[in-house]
């Protein structure tokens, strides 16, 4: 056997999520958010796809490309935890893994061809904008859910229950870029916020710290108190 195995990326995706920070940890969280695939040669036949339009969901197989040069360790520190207590990498999610590899599920809306070129329009990615994939596979409901499957350490979807309400400013620029994008871009921002990006350890602190986040070409600067999270500014990044 070959100690060494080379895989070419055979699509990359867009996405709206422009930087890791704000990406939601698991896919189908932000079911909102649309991605395209653009597959690439030799792979951008439709003969590849062919079939595949009979899928309502799919599998990708990506490369943590921004993680590829950062390395790994046999613990991580999973911000289910609350970034404190550690687990072997092995039964967590993190990206920094001994080979790099990331899998998710997401929806297959359409298949276009356009130009002699293939893309897959998908929802519920979690995939950064640029992320190389290194396979697809159909998503079988007979035997990829598993009824009876359990992890204690994550057993439930965390996800805030608040509130999000943004300020004036910020719903004129909503409205603007709503319209340019042409994106549900108020469900969006909420699904993301309410997915809580903020780093483990400040979760617990009690001053309103101000974050931001860059979906599409935009900056949007939030807060996340006791009883609401607040978008403050969605202007476009500089």
């Amino acid at each position: 056997m070959n100690s060494t195995i080379t895989f070419e990326p055979i699509a990359i995706i867009h996405s709206g999520y422009k930087e890791k920070f704000g990406i939601p940890r698991q896919p189908g969280l932000a079911g909102s958010m649309t991605a395209t695939i653009e597959l690439l040669p030799p792979c951008n036949s439709p003969d590849a796809v062919r079939g595949l339009e009979q899928c309502s969901h799919i599998w990708l197989l990506f490369i943590f490309s921004a993680c590829v040069d950062k390395g790994w360790s046999p613990l991580v520190r999973p911000p289910r935890l609350g970034g404190n207590e550690k687990l072997g990498v092995l039964a967590s999610r993190s990206p920094f893994r001994p080979n790099p590899v990331g899998l998710s599920p997401v929806k297959l809306e359409t298949i276009r061809i356009e130009e002699g070129k293939v893309f897959l329009d998908v929802s519920g990615a979690d995939l950064l904008d640029q992320t190389p994939i290194i396979d697809i596979k159909p998503y079988l409901p007979y035997s990829d859910v598993i009824m009876d499957a359990s992890f204690d350490l994550a057993s439930q979807i965390e996800t805030l229950d608040l509130p999000v309400t943004f300020s004036a400013d910020a719903q004129i620029a909503l409205q603007q870029h709503t319209a340019r994008l042409n994106q549900p871009l108020q469900q969006q921002i909420e699904e993301v916020l309410l997915c809580d990006p903020r780093p483990a350890y400040h979760k617990n602190k009690p001053e309103q710290r101000e974050y931001g986040i860059r979906l599409y070409d935009l900056n949007i600067r939030w807060i996340i108190s006791e009883s609401s999270v607040q978008v403050n500014d969605i202007s476009i990044d500089q």
